[in-house]
């Protein structure tokens, strides 16, 4: 039952200032007292205006047809005693629409006189004109803005004060949440996937990732068995406990985390999955292995340390890297004491940075000049795998890329450790600048050697700089230029996904594929990606299950004579094999005033005309092609239909030379005399590109 809602606090005048914060609470108290007619002593109800149900709330006004009642959280003065009906709606549109939710609980807005008032001039305090304020379900606060309750409420989630006052029995495992991707629970915070720096961080929409990660790590597994495995940020373990699970006695994991209570966590998950936790949280051989019995297939090595000081200090044949931002302050010890033909994956979330929007944060990370461009994913890639290679070189290690992927919220890299000198050269060497022009996106690595070139603008296969007035073209980098992606690894983490049913991560590695083979998805082939053809991977020949035992390399030793002979003959790829370096953007280049057509036809035209094409998944609407960018416009604008079927249509496509240019397009790749024949010919397809790379770039630059 409630009491009155007015409160007789006398303030003495002098020392009203330096006792008004020991008033503020000791009237808060008694407000709260007061109106819940309980004792101060836990354990304690929650305030009235915390509920789960708006019919709880109605509850308390206990609400009936043919009598008027007050509203609970509202004084007389303010609001009236009325009907049912008009309190109802009372509670609901002013104090739930505007409540504050936490854990399933309601926090009202309340207009109770629960805050003390600062006394006027006068002296006496003026109850009556209370504001609005929320009563906070973890602490005694009361916040008068809704704004200001959430920030407040967030402040106790980030430093894990998740248990209410109001309850005495604690609820840290309560409050947590199971969470379950892949067969695997684990427990997480309900701050877990907020974008901070907490304990344990779980991001849901990682999972993709999480997918890729474990089909490159199957694969290795197939390889050679058992590897040691280091998940070196593991927060909840969630990833650590999916190797563990699935590949049992091919994997030892070790889940390594610096913060405490994410270890904490991380052996709770472990037991959560009935697997066997073995603690070492000290740099010295100090292990505690816990659990009954001896270690078997189900253990799982925690460790408690800095990233870098456990790279340092042991040995692995699989490194993954998630830390929360870039990854290039681990690169160095990653590199150190992997093992050779090892693999190191990393997934760098510094998109702001890699996808050009914070240009000096990449400039001081990765040492980079980089500009916004339409395949400014792929460039982003490279850029990572250009950190990568520097940091192994360093180490006398050569790195041969598996996979790199640049989707909406990270950048995955997988790299194959190879070691030696001339691997570490070799990979080096492919570290260069690229010649990006800012007119119509065409761009070209630049040639290898020192010597300085009188104008570096004759690189470019187009003639913007001389056309254009000014300097057109910027230089970025330095960059990997060589290949993103190996086939045959590829092939082979397709086939581990669907053994063990992965279906998000199937059709992005068949997007993979199809884009490292340079080939539409219709010419896809499934064949086994075990093949003897299929063995050879990095210069060496790797163990597979129809592979013999004399065509593999032992584990953690040193090629043998036979195989360093005959590994230089290896070594080299066939050139044709390799996909061309980035994309091109169709809507980018279309044509104002005309429908282009859609992808996949495009990508047969492109196909009819001698070209290698395929589709990215860098860009839903890219196209990866070995054409050049003036071929890539001809086909597009040959095949584009005008918008309207007036008379003032207007494009090469209405004239008989348009027709003639596709005809000559097919013959593109035969020589480069017939292409200068036609973009002599064709003068107004070269004007119409003017205007519409004019109207962009003046676009861009608005923006």
């Amino acid at each position: 039952k409630m009491k009155s809602n007015n409160l007789d606090v006398k303030v003495p005048e002098p020392g009203l200032e330096t006792e008004e914060k020991g008033m503020e609470e000791e009237s808060a108290r008694e407000s709260d007292s007061s109106i819940l007619d309980v004792s101060s002593d836990y354990p304690r109800e929650k305030h009235i205006s915390i509920q789960r149900h708006l019919a709880d709330l109605e509850k308390l006004a206990d609400l009936k047809e043919d009598e008027k009642k007050p509203c609970p959280l509202c004084p007389e003065e303010k609001f009236r005693a009325c009907y049912s009906h008009k309190l109802h709606r009372h509670l609901q549109n002013l104090h739930w629409k505007v409540s504050v939710e936490f854990e399933g609980y309601r926090m009202c807005i309340c207009h109770l006189s629960c805050r003390p008032v600062k006394p006027n001039v006068a002296g006496d305090q003026t109850l009556s004109k209370m504001g609005a304020h929320y009563h906070c379900i973890i602490c005694s606060a009361t916040i008068t803005r809704r704004t200001d309750m959430i920030g407040h409420i967030n402040r106790h989630v980030n430093k894990g004060e998740t248990e209410s006052r109001f309850i005495t029995v604690p609820a840290p495992k309560s409050s947590r949440e199971v969470v379950k991707e892949s067969a695997t629970d684990v427990q997480v915070l309900p701050n877990s996937s907020t974008p901070q720096k907490t304990d344990s961080y779980f991001n849901p929409k990682m999972k993709l990732n999480r997918q890729l990660i474990f089909c490159a790590l199957a694969v290795l597994a197939e390889e050679r068995k058992p590897i040691e495995c280091l998940d070196a940020f593991g927060a909840t373990g969630i990833m650590g406990l999916q190797w563990a699970k699935h590949l049992r006695t091919s994997v030892k994991v070790t889940i390594n985390d610096c913060n405490e209570n994410s270890v904490t966590m991380i052996q709770e998950n472990c037991h959560l999955n009935k697997m066997k936790v073995k603690l070492n949280t000290k740099q010295e051989d100090g292990d505690e292995a816990m659990g009954d019995g001896e270690e078997n297939t189900d253990t799982i090595e925690v460790t408690r340390m800095d990233a870098n000081v456990i790279m340092h200090l042991r040995s692995f044949d699989f490194i993954h890297l998630d830390p929360f931002g870039t990854s290039v302050n681990y690169l160095d010890s990653a590199f150190r004491n992997v093992r050779n033909l090892g693999i190191v994956s990393l997934t760098s979330t510094d998109i702001s940075s890699l996808y050009a929007k914070a240009q000096h944060i990449a400039l001081r990370h990765y040492g980079c000049n980089i500009v916004r461009t339409e395949y400014y994913k792929e460039l982003a890639a490279r850029i990572v795998i250009a950190a990568v290679t520097r940091a192994a070189a360093r180490c006398n290690k050569g790195v041969d890329v598996l996979l790199a992927v640049a989707l909406e919220h990270f950048v995955l890299v997988v790299v194959r450790v190879l070691r030696g000198p001339t691997p570490a050269d070799e990979s080096a060497k492919k570290i260069r600048y690229l010649i990006h022009c800012q007119w119509c996106e065409e761009r070209i690595f630049q040639k290898e050697g020192n010597m300085v070139e009188e104008n570096p603008y004759q690189q470019l296969p187009c003639d913007c700089h001389g056309s254009m007035p000014g300097k057109t073209a910027v230089v970025l980098g330095p960059l990997w230029s060589g290949a993103l992606f190996n086939t045959g690894f590829l092939r082979r983490m397709l086939f581990e996904a669907g053994q063990y049913g992965l279906d998000e991560a199937q059709p992005l590695l068949k997007t993979l594929v199809c884009e490292a083979e340079c080939t539409t998805l219709k010419h896809f082939t499934t064949h086994s990606p075990y093949d003897e053809n299929k063995q050879e991977e990095c210069g060496v020949y790797i163990k597979t299950p129809n592979a013999s035992a004399e065509s593999s390399l032992a584990h953690g030793k040193r090629k043998s004579e036979e195989v360093i002979r005959n590994t230089p003959k290896r070594q080299k790829p066939e050139s044709s094999a390799e996909h061309p370096a980035f994309y091109y953007n169709i809507h980018r280049h279309s044509i104002k005033g005309m429908n282009m057509p859609k992808l996949n036809k495009f990508l047969n035209y492109l196909s009819e005309a001698g070209y290698r094409v395929s589709r990215t998944h860098f860009d839903p609407m890219g196209v990866r092609t070995n054409a050049p960018l003036a071929q890539f416009k001809t086909v597009l604008r040959k095949y584009s239909t005008p918008t309207y079927t007036g008379g003032q249509a207007e494009g090469p496509v209405h004239l008989p030379e348009g027709i003639l240019a596709g005809e000559q397009v097919q013959a593109a790749p035969d020589g480069k005399e017939e292409d200068a024949e036609f973009l002599e010919d064709d003068e107004s397809g070269v004007a119409t590109d003017y205007v519409v790379t004019t109207d962009y770039a003046t676009h861009c630059a608005t923006e």
